[in-house]
């Protein structure tokens, strides 16, 4: 992907700055973030993100029932559920509670692991920051630790016979296979970041570190914009969309990610449609050329 003129990198900053105002705000949009939102101390809502992040696949509204439901049986402290969660009882209590392909089961082995990480280290953020050694560099050596760290810890207690593949392993993916870990940049961006959506929470790691969650919407709207010149999803194109956005934002490159997926999910963007961009907020924006 060549490099933007200076003149270019301006315009695009902003008109990624306008779309950014546009939607940062807690209700421009039904969004998981919204249940992360109302847990006020820290404990709380990391675990509640990391759920909520960890089902975030499928129909927004399919998603929000997931959470809805998840939390519920969590009650008014979800910190004080994982930290004294027992997964015997956790099968029972549990029981039918899916979301799509994951299993009841799956839900219990996961928060089986955040009570772990919270026994271990005191929480989620110290857990995950055990395999950072510098908190401003790129946050892939850190996914791959924390990761790797995750699935060395007891699973036993939640399955019983333990799976050659137990379903918890797709919330723990590595950037060193491939996987664009967009669950788990989803969750660093609600923890990390901090404005009018993004609550934050963490105070270690730095904003700059943070990769963009890939998916779907981020893919059309960052081909659309010359982001990215990979046609593959994975982790490759979610650092080289990143590195692009870091090149007009170099602080917090991930702040224009939930307004260019809604952008996306709003059908705003005009790509492959007859209208092209002239109805987007981002239309002038777009380098077509780059776009199939």
């Amino acid at each position: 992907m060549a490099r933007r003129t200076v003149s270019a990198r301006t315009r695009l900053k902003a008109g990624l700055d306008r779309l950014y105002t546009e939607y940062n705000r807690a209700d421009a949009a039904a969004d998981p973030i919204q249940i992360v939102r109302r847990y006020e101390t820290t404990a709380d809502r990391e675990v509640v993100a990391f759920c909520a992040a960890a089902l975030a696949f499928g129909r927004v509204q399919s998603v929000l029932a997931s959470v809805e439901a998840l939390v519920a049986l969590m009650g008014p402290s979800p910190a004080r559920f994982v930290s004294a969660f027992d997964p015997v009882a956790g099968r029972r209590r549990l029981k039918g509670l899916g979301h799509r392909w994951t299993r009841d089961v799956d839900i219990v082995a996961l928060l089986w692991l955040l009570r772990q990480m919270i026994d271990q280290c005191g929480s989620i953020e110290r857990f995950f920051l055990q395999g950072i050694d510098d908190p401003a560099a790129p946050i892939a050596e850190g996914l791959e630790s924390f990761c790797a760290r995750a699935m060395a810890l007891d699973l036993r207690s939640a399955y019983g016979r333990v799976p050659q593949k137990p379903g918890v392993r797709y919330f723990f993916p590595r950037p060193s296979t491939g996987s664009a870990c967009k669950r788990l940049n989803l969750f660093l961006r609600w923890m990390v970041r901090r404005d009018a959506l993004d609550p934050g929470g963490w105070s270690a790691l730095a904003p700059s570190a943070l990769v963009i969650p890939l998916d779907v919407h981020v893919i059309r709207v960052g081909r659309c914009l010359g982001l990215t010149s990979y046609r593959s999803p994975g982790w490759r194109m979610a650092a080289s969309i990143t590195d692009a956005l870091r090149e007009v934002e170099p602080t917090d490159p991930v702040r224009y990610d939930f307004a260019i997926c809604h952008l996306g999910m709003g059908g705003a963007c005009g790509s492959g449609r007859p209208a092209q961009d002239t109805r987007c907020p981002l239309r002038g924006l777009c380098r077509p050329a780059e776009v199939d």
